[in-house]
């Protein structure tokens, strides 16, 4: 599949589109209004020293990288031309499920169809797009490029021939796909890593100790490379605020409630803005 269109082009939407344009797929990516793509430009340069950094990336790549690269406010216009459509709106079930309806009545016969959504089931969604059989999710892990899992995971009535095109499209773009093979929320990595954040913010929230402290302690016992507030860095402020802000949980809710008030309200919205629990240069 060569035609690739990107619905949402926030942060793991950019990157995924830039991904893909990188190794040498042609790529539309769709936003709802012009204002937000005018700031895909600034998004390119922030990707572009990381790529040349962790993959190599000559001056000429990236480059070539862009020039892949189109934007458009027109869902029509986005789907024309479309082999796959990847979305990557915000985490709500109805904001997707409307999309998808959108989607399903204007793109071609023949599109496969996958969500990014990091905790909804494909299931939940796949019969709004009216094509549950070429339904499924396609899963990134945040800075794409260098932690480059692509979660493969259908539904019950996920047409096979669809899931395997999928996978060898993550692999086409320099992902290791990862074949999950049921519906599990969350998929493999984020029923790994969210109890790891979740506990992160309840200690924070009851004063047990401080994000540099905790993430400290993290590194230092188990080897890892970051922490869990440095993660929420890389994630970005805006998931774990719309992941907590409705939770049954009240610690849940009050930790959404301080990334708005302490991070959010402020413009930190993670390491792409360069302060977030951290600051970067």
């Amino acid at each position: 599949m060569q035609h690739l269109t990107v619905l949402g082009t926030g942060v793991l939407g950019s990157q995924i589109i830039f991904q893909a344009a990188y190794f040498g797929k042609d790529v539309v990516a769709y936003d709802i209004n012009d204002e937000i793509l005018a700031k895909l430009p600034e998004r390119w340069e922030y990707l572009k020293p990381q790529y040349a950094r962790d993959l190599g990336a000559s001056p000429e790549d990236l480059a070539a990288a862009v020039s892949r690269i189109r934007a458009t406010t027109d869902l029509a216009d986005a789907l024309a031309e479309a082999e796959l459509v990847i979305e990557a709106v915000p985490e709500n079930l109805e904001i997707k499920r409307d999309t998808w309806k959108r989607v399903g009545d204007l793109a071609p016969a023949s599109t496969i169809f996958a969500t990014n959504s990091s905790t909804l089931l494909p299931s939940d969604i796949a019969p709004s797009s009216g094509r549950p059989e070429r339904f499924l999710a396609l899963h990134f892990a945040n800075e794409v490029w260098k932690n480059n899992t692509g979660e493969v995971m259908g539904h019950a009535g996920t047409d096979p021939e669809a899931f395997e095109a999928v996978a060898q499209f993550a692999e086409e773009i320099g992902m290791v796909p990862i074949r999950v093979l049921k519906e599990q929320p969350g998929y493999v990595l984020n029923s790994l890593l969210v109890p790891l954040l979740d506990a992160a913010s309840d200690l924070l929230m009851r004063g047990v100790a401080t994000p540099e402290d905790i993430d400290r302690t993290w590194r230092i016992a188990t080897g890892a490379p970051l922490g869990p507030f440095q993660i929420f860095d890389v994630i970005g402020m805006m998931t774990p605020y719309m992941l907590n802000k409705d939770s049954d949980k009240p610690g849940a809710r009050e930790f959404a409630e301080y990334l708005k008030r302490e991070y959010i309200d402020k413009g930190y919205l993670g390491k792409g803005s360069g302060r977030g629990f951290y600051r970067y240069e």
